[in-house]
């Protein structure tokens, strides 16, 4: 990151602490750098940088080696816990009664020049947390990471290679009313934020690195979920379609039908395409849609896709190329084109399995890491592992839990 975009992200006026979503910004010393060998004292070098899995279970987290499934760590922790990307490469946040808790995975690479040493360590929480009510969504991008806490309508931002050392040097928003909410900072230190109460979400307001609001858009019933494509372009989820910001401009791509509801994205920046699933009857109490969406945020546009099965909101994700991943309910791994709508390949993977009414419940969960698809089996305790340019079943490991939430780093990287 440059200084000039590191002062942009910092600065504060007088007109943006007018504005009803109120910028403040908190700036400490230069924090501790978290990823030199030094920092953990465990640490050994290893030949490559190794990419590790974190699962949640009922009464805890394991992390595992990517490529050869071993268990590397078990941490008992109480009540229902989500975890999320923090960006960096090496750690999580873990949504708990406290807030956001700092997981280190363990996984770094320290570069000197043209050299490069690779490490690793035991996975551990830090016992860092970002302070919240209720922790919701977590966006990183480009190298900051947003944080919404869904009980007070605030939204933390730091930058992501510096997550583990906490919330004292994040730029805070705090917007009008609390509500399930979401956020993502961009490049020149523009934020797109949701608005909206604990009864309605209505749209999204776009603030400049100042905090001065550049556009708003109040045409979203129902705003959930965010995702981001090439050259910045982020799709908000709304219950008859999506709003797309690109380029400053905000633009409302609508639904085929009066309720066409897209509330879980996936995004990519191989692909100016954002894939999205599609639930269009408004009196179910649950959906178990058999269409996803295809949002274009260059032309505008929505393509639906018909499926040969349901599908559940941990469902979705992007393959290396930008393919369009969908994990059915019929136990295969879809692969679609998300140029043309064409479904390309599909993989069995797991048995057939029915969503659970309850959304915290266990169910067969799909996770991208360095382009190889993680499936999990909760009904037979096992973890797959696919390659969706060729759908073979490349491993799979029986698991001593039963899965529920899935993530993953890929090794953060320090330069010298």
């Amino acid at each position: 990151m440059t200084s000039t975009r590191a002062a942009l992200r910092r600065r504060t006026t007088i007109a943006g602490l007018a504005l009803p979503l109120t910028l403040l910004a908190a700036c400490a010393g230069t924090p501790a750098d978290p990823t030199t060998p030094e920092s953990t004292s465990d640490a050994r070098e290893t030949a490559t940088l190794e990419s590790r899995l974190v699962l949640t279970y009922d009464g805890g987290l394991q992390v595992l080696d990517a490529s050869t499934l071993e268990t590397l760590a078990d941490l008992p922790l109480e009540g229902f816990t989500r975890v999320n990307e923090a960006g960096d490469g090496r750690h999580v946040l873990v949504s708990t009664d406290e807030g956001f808790t700092v997981l280190d995975a363990g996984v770094w690479a320290d570069a000197h020049g043209d050299h490069s040493h690779y490490y690793a360590a035991d996975p551990e929480l830090t016992g860092t947390v970002f302070p919240a009510e209720k922790p919701g969504h977590v966006v990183p991008h480009d190298g900051r990471t947003a944080l919404f806490d869904d009980g007070t309508g605030t939204v933390t931002v730091v930058d992501s290679a510096h997550v583990a050392d906490g919330p004292a040097d994040a730029r805070t928003l705090t917007t009008p009313s609390a509500h399930h909410g979401v956020a993502v900072e961009l490049e020149d230190g523009t934020i797109v934020v949701s608005e909206g109460t604990e009864d309605a979400r209505t749209g999204i307001r776009v603030l400049d690195a100042d905090g001065t609001e550049t556009g708003r858009s109040d045409a979203c019933p129902g705003v959930h979920g965010e995702a981001v494509a090439a050259d910045e372009a982020v799709v908000v989820g709304c219950e008859d379609g999506v709003l797309v910001y690109r380029a400053g401009t905000i633009t409302k791509v609508a639904s085929p039908d009066a309720y066409g509801r897209i509330g879980n994205q996936a995004g990519t920046e191989a692909s100016p395409v954002v894939l999205g699933d599609y639930k269009s009857d408004p009196d179910a109490e649950l959906e178990r849609p058999t269409r996803v969406s295809l949002v274009d945020t260059v032309a505008g546009t929505l393509r639906l896709v018909d499926l040969p099965a349901s599908y559940s909101f941990r469902s979705l994700g992007r393959g290396a190329d930008g393919s369009a991943l969908v994990l059915g309910t019929d136990g295969a791994l879809h692969v679609v084109d998300p140029g043309t709508g064409q479904l390309v390949r599909s993989t069995p993977v797991v048995e057939p399995w029915t969503e659970p009414e309850d959304w915290q419940q266990p169910r067969p969960t799909l996770r991208v890491l360095d382009g190889m698809a993680y499936v999990t089996d909760p009904a037979q305790r096992r973890l797959h592992v696919v390659d969706p340019a060729t759908g073979e079943i490349w491993k799979s490991v029986e698991l001593t839990v039963t899965p529920n939430e899935l993530t993953g780093v890929t090794g953060a990287t320090h330069s010298h």
